[in-house]
């Protein structure tokens, strides 16, 4: 794949998208239109599966609405309302510290952009642009597991951590793509690119994959890019 094949591999992309569930955050995004909830919800995806993310993100959006709600929960509350998330001490840990930090450095106003809000505990690049661009709707490029893995198969880009491959696709896509293209990938990691023995047969962007081998038995065989081991995908 080379940087000319990107609108026609972004179709097929949304194509798929479309026809698959949405990944939970973008459910998030969509049925609160809120940047908050979006947050916690990221916060809470981080290293867990879109099941448990889901339900953990329905009890708390019960009793969580602002960021003072998060003040006056008890920790063990919150620690038993997000359970079994993964990392959830922490996360809940994170998430009491917030209303303070966006006291104290933004009056109390989730900010909207990308380097402030890596400036909230337990917030990285990952989730940073997942808010800007589900939350407040604006140009950001996500790259979690998935935008990693799969944008190195495609060979649109050469790298081995996450901020490389944010940083190659910044210069790379076109800024109409930004947005969307976590979520495409995303749905397309989880359903048909997945880590090992991906379902190659019947890929509709298989003609844009230099790893593309449709023989079912060969598959386990194929060769990707190498993905750096300390490469962190948390935040």
């Amino acid at each position: 794949m080379t940087s000319s094949d990107i609108p026609a591999v972004n179709r097929l992309l949304k194509s798929a998208f479309l026809a698959n569930k949405a990944p939970i955050i973008d459910l998030v995004a969509i049925q609160t239109r809120d940047p908050f909830r979006v947050l916690l919800g990221t916060i809470l995806s981080a290293r867990t599966k879109d099941a448990c993310t889901a339900a953990a993100c329905g009890r708390l959006f019960k009793i969580v609405t602002e960021p003072a709600d998060l003040r006056r929960i008890p920790l063990a509350e919150l620690q038993q309302t997000i359970y079994p998330v993964g990392f959830y001490r922490d996360k809940a840990r994170h998430l009491k510290e917030l209303p303070d930090v966006l006291d104290a450095k933004f009056g109390g106003v989730l900010p909207d952009s990308v380097e402030a809000l890596c400036e909230l505990p337990g917030v990285g690049r990952k989730t940073a642009n997942l808010v800007v661009a589900l939350g407040f709707d604006k140009p950001a490029i996500c790259v979690d597991v998935h935008v990693h893995r799969i944008t190195n198969r495609l060979g649109l880009v050469k790298t081995t951590t996450p901020f490389e491959t944010e940083m190659a696709l910044r210069a790379l896509l076109p800024v109409r793509y930004w947005k969307t293209w976590n979520s495409y990938l995303v749905s397309f990691g989880q359903t048909r690119c997945v880590p090992r023995s991906p379902h190659c047969d019947g890929c509709p962007v298989a003609t844009y994959c230099p790893a593309y081998n449709p023989h079912p038995t060969c598959q386990s065989k194929r060769k990707s890019p190498p993905v750096s081991r300390r490469a962190n995908f948390n935040g």
